[in-house]
């Protein structure tokens, strides 16, 4: 395989290493820094610092590299925060608002202010859960509401 410059540079690296130990005298290494700058495979690299302890890195490890830089890769994802149980439960009343008749409007409202200030101070998940159980609890309030007006109104028109 034919060599890249980058691969020339490992080996010069291997070879300062093994002038810096001592390993090498002074017209060694230069021989050696010329023949590095001077190769085209591989195999004319490892021939030049085989004998060095800091060899060459083995082919194999080239291809278990992966094709991206770690640095370039995506950030892993830190774990999921729970969800807050009661945002849960202010959904769960709020979706039976339409079941009951609108019993469990103000259960939905009360649960979904407890658990917003919750996830607010624990930065747990069910924001979305809470806010839907507070929106169905005051519309199921509302609803009431606006339903006992009609009835006064109908009441004192009827007097």
């Amino acid at each position: 395989m034919r060599a890249s410059h980058a691969d020339r540079e490992r080996a010069v690296d291997v070879l300062k290493a093994g002038f810096a130990e001592g390993r090498l005298p002074q017209q060694e290494y230069e021989q050696r820094i010329g023949r590095a700058y001077q190769a085209q495979t591989h195999a004319e690299l490892q021939m030049l610092v085989a004998d060095l302890p800091q060899g060459p890195v083995p082919q194999a490890q080239f291809a278990a590299r992966p094709a991206v830089p770690q640095t370039f890769m995506p950030a892993p994802m830190p774990p999921l925060a729970p969800t807050n149980g009661t945002a849960t439960g202010a959904l769960i009343c709020g979706i039976l608002t339409m079941a009951t008749g609108g019993l469990t409007g103000i259960p939905a409202v009360i649960l979904g202010h407890k658990a917003r200030a919750e996830i607010r101070r624990t930065g747990e998940r069910g924001d979305g859960q809470a806010l839907a159980g507070l929106v169905l609890g005051w519309l199921s309030i509302g609803g009431w509401a606006l339903f006992i007006l009609l009835m006064m109104l109908v009441a004192i028109a009827h007097t």
